[in-house]
């Protein structure tokens, strides 16, 4: 890859990773976007937004976890089954054009989310007990979506936990970032298990990327909001990169 192209794709991502680990996110669906937007291969997209997706998440969890954000009760009635079923969605490799509509409508969805949370606001609604068989469920869902399309699955179990109640903003930030870590450690491992191919050259660059940006964000996302504005424009970004994949 060009190494112009390279630069502009790394401080993206960094912009990106700044802006997803505020929020608890590893950033996944924005990195997918950056890399449609430049052009790069749908076989090298998963494994690559896996890789971004583990190194900031891990990030946000372990800053949200310092803060003391994170419940341990919230977290695992998701994770236990959205640990197979991802592992089991990143065995599956869809054929290029089955995975561009995939995840063209991820990203569509992601966009509009991003933009229904600007609008709603930071505010927390009160908390209502999880009801642990459905957690499992949406966990399991969710699990092998993630897989399929490197995502992650946190940028679904969010609004999830705000729209019914279960957890407050800054609780859903601290479950979202380790759901999406080892959702993402499961999709990764069964990919390299299937393809034991080593990332692209350029990789490297944008791995030191998002490490710079997810700090910073996952610093400054544990200890206050992120401006909704930022949000917004994050949104129309998204939108316009899943409508690409989509319709091209």
């Amino acid at each position: 890859m060009d190494l112009t192209l390279v630069s502009l794709l790394a401080l993206g991502m960094l912009v990106a990773a700044f802006l997803y680990a505020a929020v608890g996110h590893g950033g996944a669906s924005a990195y997918i976007a950056a890399m449609a937007i430049a052009g790069v291969a749908p076989a090298e997209m998963r494994p690559i937004a896996l890789i971004l997706n583990v190194l900031v998440s891990s990030l946000a969890t372990y800053k949200f976890w310092r803060a003391g954000h994170f419940r341990w009760t919230l977290f695992w009635p998701f994770a236990v089954v959205s640990i197979p079923f991802a592992y089991l969605g990143g065995a599956i490799t869809l054929p290029g054009t089955a995975y561009k509509v995939l995840v063209g409508v991820v990203l569509l969805y992601a966009g509009w989310q991003l933009w229904w949370s600007a609008r709603r606001g930071e505010e927390a609604r009160p908390q209502r007990r999880l009801p642990v068989p459905l957690a499992m469920a949406v966990g399991a869902v969710l699990g092998v979506l993630s897989g399929l399309t490197g995502v992650g699955g946190g940028i679904f179990l969010s609004p999830i936990l705000l729209l019914f109640g279960w957890a407050g903003t800054k609780q859903t930030s601290a479950v979202a970032a380790p759901f999406i870590l080892v959702n993402s450690l499961a999709a990764l491992a069964a990919g390299f298990v299937r393809n034991p191919t080593p990332p692209p050259d350029y990789a490297w660059w944008l791995m030191a990327a998002v490490l710079i940006g997810g700090w910073a964000g996952a610093e400054y996302g544990s200890r206050r909001f992120a401006n909704p504005l930022i949000r917004q424009v994050l949104a129309v970004v998204l939108g316009i990169a899943g409508g690409k994949m989509v319709l091209v």
